[in-house]
């Protein structure tokens, strides 16, 4: 395919189109390139499903020992706003219980989690990464 950027009423504006229906580039063109799409492989590794993830999250409250994954879980679930921070709930608690607290809510499955904050030092103690990886990655090469 081909693709260019053009000035269009003092906008820019991406174009692509196939490139057997390439005629050039159109007036306004500041850039063009061609570009190649290439299907992913589907038998690489795949991110874990976020109900998975909930699963896990769920699962590891209660295992104490497993704090630091359960935290690096909920994090990663944040980040892919499955889980939201409850900004109300948090301040109350820091306020008044736990300040190493992190309340999540979840409009999945109307539920709502209480983590605790771990440190970077446990967070990243040996094998604790490994874990986190092996929970969110599967199917890749061995």
């Amino acid at each position: 395919m081909v693709s260019a950027l053009v000035r269009n009423a003092g906008a820019l504006e991406r174009i692509d189109c196939a490139a057997k229906a390439w005629d050039g580039p159109p007036d306004g063109t500041l850039a063009w390139w061609k570009s190649r799409y290439i299907p992913s492989d589907s038998s690489g590794p795949k991110l874990a499903p976020a109900e998975v993830l909930l699963d896990v999250l769920e699962e590891l409250e209660s295992h104490p020992e497993d704090k630091a994954l359960r935290y690096l879980v909920a994090l990663q679930l944040v980040r892919r706003k499955v889980l939201k921070v409850n900004d109300a709930h948090s301040t109350e608690v820091a306020s008044h219980m736990d300040p190493q607290s992190l309340v999540l809510s979840c409009r999945k499955r109307q539920s709502e989690y209480r983590v605790e904050v771990t440190s970077a030092e446990e967070a990243f103690a040996k094998g604790v990464e490994e874990r986190l990886q092996l929970l969110l990655w599967s199917g890749g090469e061995e």
